[in-house]
């Protein structure tokens, strides 16, 4: 293959987007089915339900950061790609990897947070800020990947064109 790094590197950026992806859709609909049952019995809930919903889903938009970042970076989308030898692909696809397994490990366990948060309403609908907060704070552990993934992205870039 002409360019096996640059399609290394392009794996590990596509990885990273799909494994937030797949965590994102997982935590969502676990606090979609806990939502679902609080609902049934109180429809009134469903602004707090899915305000508790969408936390998990952050998770598959930092993937996408870090897939448009790295291509960005390789200079696909400007159509003349970096030439990368294979170490150089693999360094771009480590580098994906906290976003990657950080993104989903966090997406779920933000799920299971935020399905609490859904019980915690069900029975406590004025304490919905707590629920909130206590989801909240796996957040900081997601977008301490979607750091360290970009800025490595942003090293290894800047130590092959400079």
């Amino acid at each position: 293959m002409d360019n096996l790094g640059l399609a290394i590197a392009i794996f590990g950026a596509s990885f990273a987007v799909l494994i937030c992806c797949i965590g994102s859709g997982r935590g969502v609909g676990m606090v979609g089915e806990a939502s679902a049952g609080v609902l049934t019995e109180d429809p009134s809930k469903f602004t707090s339900c899915l305000i508790l919903q969408i936390l998990p889903g952050t998770q598959g938009l930092y993937g996408l950061v870090i897939w448009f970042w790295a291509m960005l970076q390789l200079n696909v989308m400007s159509g003349e790609p970096l030439e990368l030898n294979v170490a150089q692909g693999f360094a771009y696809l480590l580098a994906c990897l906290p976003m990657a397994f950080g993104g989903y490990f966090s997406a779920i366990a933000q799920a299971r947070c935020a399905a609490s948060g859904v019980a915690l309403v069900a029975k406590r609908p004025e304490e919905m800020s707590k629920g909130i907060i206590l989801t909240v704070m796996v957040e900081f552990y997601a977008i301490l990947c979607l750091l360290a993934s970009f800025l490595t992205i942003m090293f290894l870039t800047s130590s092959i064109t400079g």
